[in-house]
């Protein structure tokens, strides 16, 4: 079984300016995104999604992992993923999706990363705005490397999609200066 993809969309960030400072370099967030036909749709319930994530979850990483590192243009020091699911699928499509060694492990390998891929992952109607967690790729305790970068598809997903995505920062938050974890223990 291959995916349908109906588009793939990426956007870049890039902040040269925070609390009245420049950043440099440059903070940059990369974030891809396929909006993708839910497999499922239409077929009332199904008991076991296993077949289906296994044809599919390879493939969405793969392409996902490989296009969100070219448009960092910079190594990965934090990640994120995301599954939204349309209004006419279950929560449980995307999670399948994504939480899968199958899937992440594309990113993991092409991030160099070897700490939990954060996530979100919730049923919505086209253009719901979606927060995507970052966390360090090596140590997620490193508290500058927690953030958030919002995403949003305007035409999607349609009541039978879902969207799947991968979020990469080459650095942590701008003028990060909170303590380190190991101080408050």
């Amino acid at each position: 079984m291959s995916v349908t993809i109906r588009s793939i969309h990426t956007t870049i960030d890039e902040i040269h300016s925070e609390g009245g400072r420049p950043v440099e370099p440059a903070a940059r967030v990369a974030v891809v995104l396929a909006v993708i036909e839910n497999p499922w749709a239409g077929q009332g319930f199904v008991q076991d999604l296993g077949p289906t994530i296994d044809a599919v979850a390879p493939e969405l990483g793969k392409l996902l992992s490989a296009r969100v590192v070219s448009a960092l243009g910079a190594p990965v020091e934090a990640y994120g993923k995301a599954a939204i699911v349309g209004l006419d699928g279950e929560i449980e499509h995307g999670s399948g999706l994504i939480h899968t060694l199958k899937f992440g492990d594309h990113f993991r390998h092409a991030a160099a990363a070897t700490t939990l891929l954060p996530a979100v992952e919730k049923r919505a109607p086209a253009g719901t705005v979606f927060d995507i967690p970052l966390k360090h790729v090596t140590d997620a305790t490193i508290r500058s490397h927690h953030q958030t970068v919002e995403a949003r598809v305007p035409d999607a997903p349609r009541a039978d999609e879902i969207i799947i995505g991968l979020a990469a920062a080459a650095q942590g938050r701008p003028h990060a200066r909170l303590a380190p974890l190991a101080s408050e223990q």
